[in-house]
């Protein structure tokens, strides 16, 4: 499939059906998020895949009470989208998706951060062209869970990928028009 046919359909999915997709296409999703260009080919991505029942639960506790304190201070603008779209400090789909694949990046590598999330939008494409959906779930505070799975120092937790099969009935979200966001010679 094309990549802008895959870019156009790719939406973000927080339901999924408990069929547990083989470890195999998870497997073929990495492969490809690994192909991603990083500054000084440094490759600075770890991708840890959760599948353990017991774990995704413990993960989901530590977002959740995370979650629980930014709501907790969230005011304005902010708080006003989130209660309109009906978001709320509880994360199912952390416990729920038959797997979780947590992305890391290395901080010692030059343009860490900037090459770990081109792997991340590698990754999102590939998932969808395989049938499979994910939200890029960031929690508030990534802590709890580096201690939890004993991350090193250097290594440093940049989004949860809860992945399985879609079930989610919301549609995508509209895009902007290409017009209001790209301009040549200036901006």
């Amino acid at each position: 499939m094309r990549v802008l046919e895959l870019a156009k359909r790719r939406k973000t999915v927080r339901q999924f059906l408990p069929d547990r997709p083989p470890k195999e296409d998870i497997l073929k999703a990495i492969k490809a998020a690994k192909e991603a260009p990083s500054g000084m080919n440094a490759q600075p991505w770890r991708f840890v895949v959760i599948d353990d029942d017991w774990l995704k639960g413990r993960i989901r506790e530590l977002c959740e009470a995370e979650e629980e304190k930014f709501y907790s201070r969230t005011k304005g603008d902010l708080m006003a989208w989130l209660n309109a779209k009906g978001f709320k400090p509880e994360k199912p789909f952390l416990s729920e998706a038959p797997y979780l694949i947590l992305v890391f990046g290395y901080t010692k590598a030059p343009y860490w951060l900037q090459s770990t999330w081109i792997a991340v939008g590698y990754l999102l494409l590939a998932l969808e062209e395989l049938g499979l959906g994910t939200v890029t779930y960031t929690p508030p505070n990534p802590k709890p869970v580096e201690e939890l799975l004993k991350t090193p120092p250097e290594y440093k937790l940049q989004t949860i990928l809860p992945v399985g099969y879609p079930a989610d009935p919301k549609p995508k979200y509209e895009r902007r028009k290409l017009e209001e966001v790209v301009s040549f010679n200036g901006f």
